[in-house]
């Protein structure tokens, strides 16, 4: 019961944060960026389905929130776990993801100015590495119906998959996160029309 009502509200906080970007300025150009981001979100986590629990979309929807803002990062977060989950399998933990890695999205929006070192996506990618799974823990844990000790106990027997989570966050940030901050940084100065003088690219 707990958990469907739950459900219910996350279903519910995320209509109305899409429905922000959808009333939002540049509105056809941000949807079609933020559905091609979701887009490869989601790719990379149907590809890299076979590695326990590496999850590319925490780092792209991480630095889509860094780059283009909080209600692009909520919107490529659920829309990437709706996506993904079509292919990998839906059921009552979609909303809990949709709404986890649109989460991922918001915060980084807010923690941008540190998220643009190296140093701060890898520690941003390895709290979210285990935050995200907690939050699924909590999904499963109302599911059962557990008292606090089984919560716990819940959550231990997954450690060494919110390991794996937070790894590959770390690994993606290192290799890969600045380059896609750059990127993302020139689509966002087109999507909204700034200019930005040649010595300060």
């Amino acid at each position: 019961m707990y958990s469907d009502i739950a459900a219910l509200a996350l279903v519910t906080a995320i209509a109305l944060g899409l429905a922000v970007i959808e009333a939002g300025p540049n509105r056809s150009r941000e949807l079609a960026l933020v559905a091609a981001l979701a887009a490869a979100a989601a790719g990379g986590r149907v590809l890299f389905a076979a590695i326990p629990n590496v999850q590319p979309v925490t780092m792209v929807v991480a630095v889509t929130g860094v780059t283009l803002g909080a209600r692009a990062g909520l919107a490529t977060g659920a829309a990437a776990a709706l996506a993904s989950n079509a292919f990998l399998g839906q059921g009552p933990w979609t909303p809990w993801q949709m709404a986890a890695w649109g989460l991922v999205g918001v915060t980084a929006a807010g923690a941008a100015p540190l998220l643009r070192t190296r140093t701060g996506l890898v520690a941003f990618g390895l709290a979210w590495g285990f935050l995200f799974d907690w939050i699924m823990d909590v999904w499963a844990w109302t599911s059962l119906g557990g008292g606090a000790t089984s919560f716990i106990a819940l959550a231990s027997t997954g450690i060494w998959f919110d390991v794996a989570h937070a790894a590959g966050n770390v690994l993606l940030a290192l290799v890969a996160g600045p380059t896609l901050i750059r990127m993302l940084d020139r689509y966002s100065r087109k999507l909204h029309g700034t200019f930005v003088p040649l010595e300060q690219t």
